[in-house]
C-alpha cells in the first residue's frame, strides 16, 4: 500500500480542459470518494491515477514511484503500477469460471500453479466467494458479479484500488449490502482505495475523506461530517445534503461571537475562524425549528415521508425556499413560523 500524491495534475481533451490544477494526497490506508456532478472530472481523475490516460501538466507519484510527468512526458502504463480497477460493468470473461476469472492477472504473469492457487484462494476468501469459485458469470447474481471484479482486482496484491461508480448498475437494496462489503473489505485489508461516485449517500457512508469536484477542480476535501456542517462555498453547500444558501444581509461581530441579519431576522452563526468577512449561510434541516413564536413565517409547499419523520419544504414569506424535519405531519398550505439556530456560514468569492 502506499501514499497517492497529485501536483498541479491537469488534463485537457481538445483545448478543452477536464481536470485543472489538481494537487492534493491521498494518504496510505485511506478510502477516499471522488463525488461530484455528470462532467466535473472525477473520472478523468481515476484513469490518469490508472494509467489510463496521461496527464495534460503536473506530476503522479504512488509511494516513491513516479507513474507520471508531463513535463517530462514519463507516464508509466497501467499494467506496470501495480494499481487494481473495478469498473462500473465487472467486465468478466464469460467463458471463464469465478476461479479462473480472479487468477487470470497472475496467469499472465506466469506465476507457478501453486502460487496462483494460493493468491485466488486469498482473493475469493477475502470477498466471500469460495463456494461460487466453479460457476461461471452468467449464474451469479449483479452482487456476486461485482465481488468477483473486486476479488480479481485484489488477487495481485495492488497498492492502491480504483474503483469507478462500481455499484451503478445495483438495485437500490443491493447497492447497500454491497456498500457494506466494500467498506469491511477496506477495514480488513487496509488498502488504498479511491472511489468515484455521483451519489453522495455512498460517499458519506463509506469514505474516509471527500474530494467534492465541480468543472474540473476540487472544491472541497475534507471528512464527510465536516464537509455537511463546514462547507466551504455555495457549491459544496448545495450539492453536499440537503439545505438552502441565503445571502447574510448585515453582520455584527462582537469578539468570536457573530450575528447576522439573514432573510430579516438576527441570528447568532457559526464560521471559520479564518474567515474576517462571511457573505452566506448554510441553512440545514436541523437549523430550523417549527414554533409558534416564529420570526419567520412559511407556508408548507412539500411533505415527503422519511421514515419515523417528514421533510418539510416551506417557502417564507420572502420566497426562500427552507427544509424543515419532524415528526408531525403537515399538511401542504399549511402556515408556520420558523426559528432558525446557529447556520454555518461562510465566504463566497
Amino acid at each position: 500500500m502506499a501514499d497517492i500524491d497529485l501536483s498541479s495534475v491537469g488534463k485537457t481533451f481538445a483545448g478543452t480542459p477536464a481536470l485543472k490544477d489538481i494537487t492534493t494526497r491521498f494518504d496510505d490506508g485511506e478510502f477516499i470518494a471522488l463525488l461530484g456532478p455528470s462532467g466535473c472530472g472525477k473520472t478523468t481523475l481515476l484513469r490518469i491515477l490508472a494509467g489510463f490516460e496521461a496527464p495534460s501538466s503536473g506530476s503522479l507519484r504512488v509511494g516513491t514511484r513516479e507513474m507520471a510527468n508531463a513535463q517530462t512526458g514519463a507516464n508509466l502504463p497501467p499494467e506496470e503500477r501495480n494499481i487494481g480497477f473495478v469498473f462500473q460493468s465487472y467486465a468478466l470473461w464469460p467463458h471463464m469460471s469465478v476461479r479462473r476469472n480472479v487468477s487470470y492477472p497472475l496467469e499472465i504473469r506466469r506465476l507457478c500453479k501453486s502460487e496462483i492457487a494460493k493468491h485466488a484462494d486469498a482473493a475469493l476468501a477475502s470477498t466471500g466467494l469460495e463456494k461460487y469459485a466453479n460457476r461461471m458469470p452468467s449464474e451469479l447474481s449483479g452482487g456476486q458479479r461485482q465481488r468477483v471484479a473486486l476479488a480479481r482486482c485484489l488477487v495481485s496484491d495492488p497498492c492502491a484500488v480504483l474503483l469507478d461508480e462500481p455499484l451503478a448498475n445495483l438495485d437500490v437494496a443491493l447497492r447497500a449490502t454491497m456498500q457494506g462489503v466494500f467498506t469491511d473489505f477496506h477495514k480488513r485489508t487496509g488498502a488504498t482505495m479511491v472511489y468515484v461516485t455521483h451519489d453522495q449517500a455512498e460517499a458519506m457512508a463509506m469514505a474516509d475523506r471527500i474530494a467534492v469536484m465541480d468543472q474540473g477542480r476540487i472544491q472541497q476535501f475534507d471528512t464527510p461530517q465536516t464537509l455537511y456542517e463546514r462547507p466551504k462555498n455555495r457549491f459544496v453547500a448545495e450539492f453536499v445534503g440537503r439545505g438552502t444558501v441565503v445571502p447574510v444581509q448585515e453582520l455584527k461581530k462582537a469578539g468570536d461571537a457573530r450575528q447576522a441579519r439573514i432573510l430579516g431576522t438576527e441570528v447568532a452563526v457559526q464560521s471559520a475562524r479564518q474567515e474576517a468577512q462571511v457573505s452566506h449561510v448554510c441553512l440545514r434541516p436541523e437549523n430550523i425549528s417549527i414554533t409558534e413564536t416564529g420570526d419567520l413565517r412559511s407556508k408548507v409547499a412539500r411533505v415527503t415521508y422519511m421514515g419515523g419523520k417528514y421533510l418539510l419544504e416551506t417557502v417564507t414569506d420572502c420566497g426562500a425556499r427552507l427544509f424543515a424535519e419532524t415528526r408531525a405531519r403537515f399538511e401542504v398550505g399549511t402556515q408556520l413560523g420558523l426559528t432558525i439556530t446557529t447556520p454555518w456560514a461562510f465566504s463566497e468569492d
